[in-house]
């Protein structure tokens, strides 16, 4: 990809150093923002705490983070996304502002930053007015909020030739969405998002802790134990002590969880998974479907670090699998790559 960007540079990529111009991956989990000549210059998670008299920000991000489930009445320390969109407008609009103002430094300016920012492909209209009125009062220009289709971003942020006239699939496991594309020519040959990400994965495992120990875990341990022993795929026996609350008794109880028992919460999640990739395949024209056989599959975001998933998906495909390097990242540098050769890639974005 780096060849055909070489050939863009236009004048007024000068004006870029002095501009506020920032690309934003607004995630159930996380947010990101990119700004042109900088890189990533915020990766927090997608949490706020404010006082619940005032409506005054507390805490964004880790800190934030760190007081779910731990604060005290007048005090919200909420997640203000829910499978991928805006469920709390309000504390959404805080938390962005907040964040877009560490990123520039506090510093006030007459000059309203373009954003461009991802969203969920199977989002709705009004879900979509939710995030760009959620820009706006954080900051943007009204009419130079840009919305992006987040496998396309996450596509672009992988480095995959989506110019080009072959096919390109892109399997994006976020926070609230999982997102499946096949593009070529710089458009979507088929899309297809389920509402089923990284927090289904710990919903599930919290779950099956709960109907098989009768113990109550909350989101966060379910995550570390996702992270720590979680696999699709198991190959060593690997274990974890795990601390909640005991449902029979009411008091704190440890149990011990293996890396088989994650394998078997997660086997329903996964399947959704591997359901729409196949959905994406069979519904790809012949000519593209055949370039899949070289090109294969590659997995951007944080549900595709689940050990095993890209051997399971080549395993059920028969396609070589593979994660992009920094599946993390992928959507917001992808949204950068658009911000910075926004010529080249303005028909990628959605119309407003």
């Amino acid at each position: 990809m780096a060849n055909f960007m070489d050939k863009f540079v236009p004048a007024r990529k000068l004006l870029s150093y002095f501009s506020n111009d920032i690309a934003i991956d607004l995630g159930t989990a996380n947010t990101l923002v990119f700004t042109p000549n900088k890189g990533i210059l915020l990766d927090e998670p997608s949490v706020v705490a404010v006082n619940a008299i005032t409506n005054k920000v507390l805490a964004a991000g880790k800190a934030a983070k760190e007081m779910l489930g731990r604060t005290p009445e007048n005090i919200i320390a909420c997640r203000p996304l829910r499978d991928g969109v805006i469920a709390d407008f309000e504390k959404a609009e805080v938390m962005l502002r907040y964040f877009i103002r560490r990123v520039h430094d506090h510093r006030r300016t007459l000059v309203k930053p373009r954003m461009v920012i991802g969203v969920p492909s199977g989002i709705t209209q009004v879900e979509l007015r939710a995030v760009e009125e959620s820009a706006k009062q954080a900051g943007a220009r009204g009419e130079h909020v840009f919305p992006i289709k987040e496998p396309i971003a996450a596509a672009i942020g992988a480095g995959l030739p989506i110019h080009e006239p072959r096919a390109n699939m892109i399997v994006d496991i976020g926070g609230g969405t999982t997102e499946v594309a096949v593009i070529a020519l710089k458009g979507v040959v088929f899309c297809r998002s389920i509402r089923i990400g990284g927090d289904e994965m710990d919903s599930a495992i919290a779950q099956y802790v709960k109907r098989k120990y009768n113990l109550l875990i909350g989101e966060r341990t379910a995550e570390q134990i996702k992270i720590n022993i979680g696999t699709v795929m198991p190959e060593i026996n690997e274990k974890m002590a795990i601390k909640g609350r005991d449902l029979v008794t009411g008091v704190p109880k440890t149990v011990v969880l293996t890396n088989e028992e994650v394998n078997e919460a997660l086997l329903e999640t996964v399947g959704n998974i591997i359901d729409i990739v196949r959905a994406a395949l069979e519904n790809t024209p012949p000519e593209l479907s055949s370039d899949l056989v070289d090109t294969g599959i590659v997995l951007a975001g944080g549900g595709s670090m689940l050990r095993g998933l890209d051997k399971l998906l080549s395993k059920e495909t028969k396609l070589p699998v593979r994660v992009a390097e920094d599946p993390l990242l992928c959507v917001v540098k992808g949204a950068g790559k658009v911000l910075e050769h926004f010529d080249f890639f303005k028909e990628v974005l959605m119309a407003g």
